[in-house]
């Protein structure tokens, strides 16, 4: 008897159907991959199951008992745990806070007891790997380190089954591997583990069978053993998927020079970017990857060092939703926001000349979207990339850093994003990638950074890098080599 049976799961948002049909069911103590394009269906379908979105029509069984689930707390009571993709952890609260708040597990009294909370949360936050105080704001957490805490939160709940919707999509390699130990255990212990993922390698090690979405209906569930990653595409997409492969630039003049450069995080990080160029940034979580981008656009304080700069500076940040995009602006408002003034007179806004720019964009990035004045919460995770990453292009920068553009999206909208990166150092831009996936970085760049503890700890060449020198680098904790 399978543990959780979804059947004909129907959702619709205004005119818009996520899901028409939707079908999955999960065994006891096994990995069970959800997998499917942006806008699939796959976080709706998860989400219903955690009981934080209705569905219209459909039926959910546990234990082959029908259960209605209308809030996250039935979902809790029936054993059921999720760790979401847009992290939902409460910024303003410290960690315990967010680990113990809501939880059926912790037994909270009149008054707080921190002692009592730092005993139950512990043992979750070490078994993520996840080193810091309870009572530190969760705000200040680099959000590789935030999806940790989301995990542990999970974790400390005692679920039967565990929804993850793109667990590892800010985790560099070493915590990833955590995760992954973690998830062994937990199927030994007859945990359940709906595991949502454009990973095809994480997919292929971890689950025992995959479902494929596509356009919010089941096309198939197969057994990982019986299939392959070209026959799961083509199951996703309809179709084989063209990718990028590897192509070396010319890198010409410096356009960007970085000496000895500190701030709170970095400690004399000294490189040079060129014209042409796509220069990867590694490091494990808390390296100070993120922090690099925030020193180049001035938004921490440079303690000392110097930044040399030809022309302008673009940055696309690591959490969309948080740092770029105003979620409740239509499409085209912002992608437009950066060159506002070059679509207006006297304060009135050109909409023939912004709608002409967002025409344009569509068809460079192959933008997805009913319409551009839809508000951009509404478009599927990879889309919403596109529109920040498309911001950028309108502004026409000589620098561009890249913050994990490819987090949480799928592989058809990857390969899109891969082609923007040539086309743009074909152009004599110079690019900056920092990305938590090692084959992305050897794929696309011309040069790799590993930074270890804001140290600058290595660079290789293309064709020296490979993913074990990488990772030997970013694990060195003892600065710079």
């Amino acid at each position: 008897m399978d543990l959780l049976q979804a059947d004909d799961i129907h959702k619709h948002y205004g005119g818009v159907a996520a899901l028409q049909g939707a079908t999955i069911a999960v065994r006891a103590g096994e990995v069970h991959a959800l997998v499917g394009e942006n806008g699939a269906g796959k976080s709706t379908l998860a989400r219903i199951i955690a009981g934080c979105t209705r569905a219209d029509r459909g039926r959910i069984l546990i234990d082959g008992n029908p259960v209605r689930i209308a809030t996250p707390g039935d979902a809790q009571s029936l054993g059921i745990g999720i760790i979401y993709q847009e992290l939902d952890l409460f910024r303003h609260l410290t960690v315990g806070e967010n680990l113990v708040i809501g939880n059926l597990e912790f037994r909270e009294g009149p008054l707080v007891n921190f002692r009592r909370m730092e005993a139950f949360c512990r043992p979750f936050l070490d078994q993520v790997g996840l080193e810091c105080k309870v009572r530190r704001e969760v705000a200040t957490l680099p959000i590789g380190q935030m999806q940790l805490l989301a995990i542990a939160r999970a974790l400390s709940m005692n679920a039967r089954l565990i929804l993850m919707d793109e667990p590892t999509s800010a985790l560099f390699e070493d915590a990833a591997e955590r995760l992954f130990g973690l998830i062994a255990g937990l199927k030994q212990r007859g945990v359940a583990i709906m595991y949502v993922s454009h990973k095809m390698n994480e997919i292929f090690r971890l689950a025992g069978r995959i479902t494929v979405l596509r356009d919010g209906m089941t096309t198939g569930s197969v057994e990982t053993a019986r299939t392959n990653t070209g026959e799961v595409i083509r199951m996703m997409i309809g179709r084989d998927l063209e990718t990028a492969g590897r192509v070396a630039h010319s890198p010409g003049d410096v356009v960007l020079r970085v000496e000895d450069l500190c701030t709170a995080k970095l400690n004399n990080v000294s490189f040079e970017l060129r014209r042409g160029e796509v220069l990867g940034v590694a490091g494990l979580v808390g390296s100070g990857r993120s922090e690099l981008g925030a020193a180049l656009f001035g938004m921490d304080r440079i303690t000392s060092g110097a930044i040399h700069r030809q022309g302008t500076l673009g940055l696309v940040p690591e959490d969309r939703r948080l740092q770029g995009l105003m979620m409740q602006l239509s499409v085209a408002e912002n992608a437009t926001l950066a060159v506002l003034p070059s679509l207006q007179t006297m304060g009135f806004l050109h909409r023939r000349r912004e709608s002409r720019e967002m025409e344009a964009l569509q068809r460079q990035l192959d933008l997805h979207c009913r319409s551009p004045h839809d508000a951009v919460a509404t478009l599927s995770g990879g889309n919403q990339q596109k529109v920040l990453l498309g911001r950028w292009l309108l502004v026409n920068p000589d620098v561009l850093f890249l913050d994990d553009p490819t987090r949480g999206i799928d592989v058809g909208a990857k390969q899109d994003i891969y082609r923007t990166i040539d086309t743009l150092a074909r152009g004599g831009k110079g690019v900056i990638l920092v990305s938590s996936e090692l084959p992305e970085l050897i794929q696309c760049c011309d040069r790799i950074l590993v930074l270890s503890e804001g140290h600058l700890a290595a660079t290789y060449s293309a064709g020296e890098a490979t993913q074990e020198k990488i990772l030997a680098a970013a694990a060195n904790a003892g600065g710079p080599a």
